[in-house]
């Protein structure tokens, strides 16, 4: 059997379930296994590299349909390469943009921390500022969320005309 790995094995080896071996499958995502007389699934040494590529992708957001997407097919040529390559790339554009994104609405949530601590402590009356800012219209916010949108439109701090 030497090349060939039982579900089970595979499972174990690739640190996931055997439902999600079946699951993979079914899903194209992982080549059919062939079959031994009994009936058990047979795969092959290198799914399991596979299998720990889709674990990882899937715990970073991707779809499983994105997943299929960059996962080349066995034995796939050049052709086949650009167009993961590509996809890869999309993907990561997009990540850079989630990225922008977050670190903006991080600077919020610390922002509002902030305000919290000095509410906390007495400095800064009796009310919660992060209650109150959030439920203020967006042409009257604070100059201290310059990041935070102002009337539909997302503004920075170096940002010209912009009313605050």
């Amino acid at each position: 059997m030497g090349g060939e790995l039982k579900i089970g094995e595979l499972a174990s080896r690739a640190g996931v379930s055997r439902n999600v071996i079946i699951i993979y499958e079914q899903r194209n995502l992982l080549p059919c296994a062939g079959r031994t007389q009994g009936g058990y699934r047979l795969y092959r040494v290198e799914d399991i590299e596979r299998l720990r590529f889709i674990r990882q992708a899937c715990s970073l957001g991707f779809s499983i349909d994105e997943i299929r997407e960059v996962l080349p097919e066995p034995g796939a040529g050049l052709a086949e390469c650009r167009r993961v390559r590509d996809r890869l790339k999309s993907r990561l554009e997009e990540m850079d943009a989630q990225l922008a994104r977050m670190r903006v609405f991080r600077r919020t949530l610390v922002a509002y921390l902030e305000e919290c601590e000095e509410a906390l402590t007495g400095r800064r009356g009796n009310a919660c500022p992060v209650l109150f800012g959030i439920s203020r219209p967006a042409r009257r916010r604070s100059k201290r969320w310059p990041h935070l949108t102002l009337r539909g439109k997302e503004v920075s701090r170096g940002e010209k005309g912009a009313k605050r």
